[in-house]
């Protein structure tokens, strides 16, 4: 297996930028001490979780499309992913698979875990493998970028083929695709496969009617390999169960006997957690509800997310898609104070301004090009300048006029139960508004607040950039295509999205196709032209904005740990892990580290 050295070089750094950045922070990037744990109050041993989800007929069980059931991060306990990533180890811990290697420089071998099955008694073989990625094929999801073809060497392994070297590519495999089963989605993939071997690709009508066909399949029911499954008689509005599969591969190893999922974003989860019936939540509590957190006792865990709020715009508007317009909005906010009001100590004011994290910059910008960034300090008289430079002007009531004449008043759209996002965006609109941009802050739910985006019905918007996962590559591809469906992100391709262009021109480096750049960020093994194509990156987006980001977010993730115990120490490096993409509690759940209170040890998967 090959190890990636710039891995530990990026978190090195990244230590010490969060001390730099958060000097009040305990070095371990937890605060506060675990309160007693209670014992549980049933006899039935229960892990209490809070994840957002839509019950039926919102919700259902497709999990490759959105509305699903999938629950986040506890996925990877129904559905997970070959294996899961420890940053700060640079090694990765087998689920579905068992260990891997690089047969050549672009061919992965996967050997698969031995005698797992599926809960309804189906084998768990090499077949469920390809026919996962087969229909992330139809669905053009990201991975395939990288891959050329998945093939079953025998029922256990199976082997994953470059288009050419990379050393992100294990990332895609690995790691960002979960594994689903054929029972479910066999037919379908069998389909797709048709397709292929009939030479047909994604801009095909046939592959696009079938790909239409899938979104509107719904299987009555989840078929998992992971030890807990979702019991569709339990989901109501607020609640659902996940019981342990007694078959199960990690049968022996995981220690709940269920886990009790509440539904909601902040608003409904507060009280939930203030209560002490939450035994950890990622939701982003505003300061003030922290610290009462804090003064219950409740642990406080602040690991680096490696993401943040952005101002987003909707380029198909004028003057949106003017760069000056977005760079002197840039000046106008400030960050520092948007990030306390939403976060305090949580939310770092981004200093680069780069569309990725502040800590990956040392290890990936060049010294020369990280000399050319603008860090767009908060300057309104420059703000000001820059407008009236190219033909704004203000009315008599000292709002912005463009140069059309036309008074520039804006919505700025956010996801009302988001009370991190939502306070920054409340406090973004507000200092528009004192600048002289008319804004009219509107929430809206979660739920449609993404597909409002991707339908282009939105003028601002209280977008997210980079990601947390340990290479920029990902952050670009996020920051740079989420949003934007025509163009690779998520959603309906016809759908237009924040519509920014990724051929642009630049001051700095002429025209530049960022899409190339993000896809030339991750290819091959050669760190010093990864470094390269990121550098562009990041003097680009400096240079263009297409949003405008305003701080990193720092976990404030509260374990009151009534019903769980054995949480790892503050200075265990599994919580330099991101709790989104390689979820420090999921692990600690699988191997039996955490498990009821007052329990014995936890065993060992059979």
């Amino acid at each position: 297996m090959k190890r990636h050295l710039w891995l530990s070089m990026l978190l090195v750094v990244a230590l010490a930028l969060a001390a730099c950045q958060n000097p009040n922070a305990p070095a371990s990037g937890v605060s506060g001490e675990p309160a007693p744990a209670a014992a549980p109050a049933a006899a039935v041993s229960e892990f209490h979780a809070a994840w957002p989800f839509s019950p039926p007929p919102v919700g259902h069980f497709n999990t490759f499309i959105p509305d699903n059931m999938a629950l986040g991060i506890y996925q990877d306990l129904m559905e997970p992913s070959l294996f899961i990533y420890k940053w700060a180890e640079d090694d990765w811990i087998g689920l579905a698979g068992q260990s891997w290697e690089w047969v050549d420089d672009v061919t992965i071998e996967v050997k698969l875990i031995e005698g797992a099955v599926w809960n309804d008694g189906s084998p768990f073989t090499a077949q469920d493998v390809v026919n996962t990625f087969l229909i992330e094929r139809m669905l053009n999801t990201t991975v395939w970028r990288f891959l050329d073809s998945v093939n079953a060497v025998d029922e256990g392994t199976v082997q994953f083929v470059l288009k050419e070297p990379s050393n992100i590519g294990p990332r895609y495999v690995l790691r960002n695709t979960r594994i689903r089963a054929s029972a479910n989605y066999g037919e379908w993939a069998e389909q797709v496969d048709a397709l292929v071997a009939d030479g047909k690709t994604a801009d095909d009508d046939e592959w696009k009617a079938l790909r239409e066909e899938f979104t509107r399949y719904r299987p009555d029911d989840m078929i998992v390999l992971g030890p807990y499954k979702i019991d569709p008689a339990s989901i109501t509005e607020s609640t659902l169960i996940l019981n342990k599969v007694p078959t199960s591969y990690w049968a022996n190893a995981v220690r709940f006997d269920r886990i009790v999922n509440y539904n909601g974003e902040t608003p409904a989860i507060t009280p939930l957690v203030l209560s002490g019936d939450v035994d950890y939540a990622t939701h982003g509590f505003p300061p003030a509800t922290v610290q009462e957190f804090m003064n219950q006792g409740y642990r406080i865990i602040r690991p680096p997310i490696y993401n943040g709020p952005v101002v987003g715009f909707n380029h198909a508007i004028h003057p949106f898609g003017v760069k000056e317009f977005r760079q002197a909005l840039a000046h106008a906010v400030n960050r520092e104070q948007n990030g306390m009001i939403a976060m305090a100590e949580s939310g770092v004011p981004v200093k680069y301004m780069t569309g990725m994290s502040d800590n990956f910059v040392d290890m990936w910008v060049t010294e020369e090009v990280k000399g050319q960034l603008n860090p767009y300090e908060y300057d309104p008289a420059k703000a000001e300048e820059i407008l009236l430079g190219i033909g704004f002007s203000r009315d008599s009531d000292g709002v912005w006029k463009d140069d059309n004449g036309d008074r520039i008043e804006v919505e700025y759209l956010f996801q009302a139960e988001f009370a991190d996002w939502s306070a920054s965006a409340r406090d973004a609109c507000e200092q528009l508004t004192t600048f002289g941009i008319a804004c009219t802050a509107r929430s809206i739910t979660f739920t449609q607040f993404n597909p409002e985006v991707w339908d282009g019905k939105f003028e601002l918007a209280s977008l997210t950039w980079g990601s947390g996962n340990p290479h920029p590559h990902f952050s670009y591809d996020f920051s740079l295509r989420f949003f934007n469906p025509a163009l690779g992100g998520t959603g309906d391709p016809t759908k237009p999205g924040m519509s920014f262009n990724l051929v642009q021109q630049t001051d700095a480096l002429g025209e530049v196709d960022l899409g190339a750049l993000t896809d030339a960020a991750g290819k091959g093994a050669d760190l010093d032209a990864q470094r390269e194509a990121i550098s562009q990156l990041a003097l680009a987006y400096n240079e263009l904005l297409p949003g405008i980001p305003l701080w990193e977010r720092y976990g404030n993730n509260p374990a009151p740990s009534r019903f769980a115990a054995g949480w790892l120490p503050d200075s265990d490096p599994i919580y330099l892990n991101s709790p989104y993409s390689d979820s420090f509690v999921i692990i600690q759940i699988l191997d039996g580290t955490l498990g009821p209170a007052g329990s014995a040890s936890a065993g060992t998967p059979q």
